[in-house]
């Protein structure tokens, strides 16, 4: 484990456990099961599980690591390739689809479309690209329209719940 890596894992469980903190000071609303101290409690300590995995190094392979970067003459290349360049444009591209179609397409189907496509950009395979653009925009619906109650568009595919 690297000492670069521990550093932000730590740093991001100091953040994540100020937000969870903060969070957990916010009073609760009066009549509703969900206030605005749930949203920074949660994200808070999902911050700092994520940072704690960092620091721990859970999940990661420095073999794995060694075969991604190629290294010749002492030194790691670039990756090349024709379109190489253009991902850096990728983010900015989803952002603007995201807002040119959200409400005609509705929320399900824009974020399966947006995850499919960066995961796929990433270097994931199809038959792990599908299933995450199918669970990750229903699990991200549900938390957000049914727990926090935050409305999101319906679209061309309204959900039954």
């Amino acid at each position: 484990m690297r000492l670069p890596d521990r550093v932000t894992g730590l740093f991001l469980v100091g953040l994540g456990a100020a937000a969870a903190y903060g969070g957990w000071q916010l009073p609760p609303v009066p009549g509703q099961p969900v206030g605005p101290n749930v949203f920074p409690l949660v994200i808070g300590t999902g911050l700092a599980l994520c940072g704690l995995a960092i620091a721990l190094g859970i999940g990661r392979s420095f073999e794995e690591e060694e075969e991604l970067i190629p290294v010749e003459g002492g030194q790691p290349q670039p990756p090349t390739g024709k379109l190489y360049g253009l991902r850096a444009l990728l983010p900015p591209a989803l952002l603007l689809f995201y807002v040119a179609v959200a409400d005609q397409l509705g929320f399900i189907i824009t974020a399966a479309l947006i995850v499919f496509v960066t995961s796929t950009a990433l270097g994931a395979r199809w038959k792990l690209s599908l299933p995450l653009a199918v669970l990750a925009p229903i699990g991200i619906h549900l938390i957000f329209s049914k727990l926090l109650r935050v409305p999101l568009p319906a679209g061309l595919l309204p959900m039954p719940w």
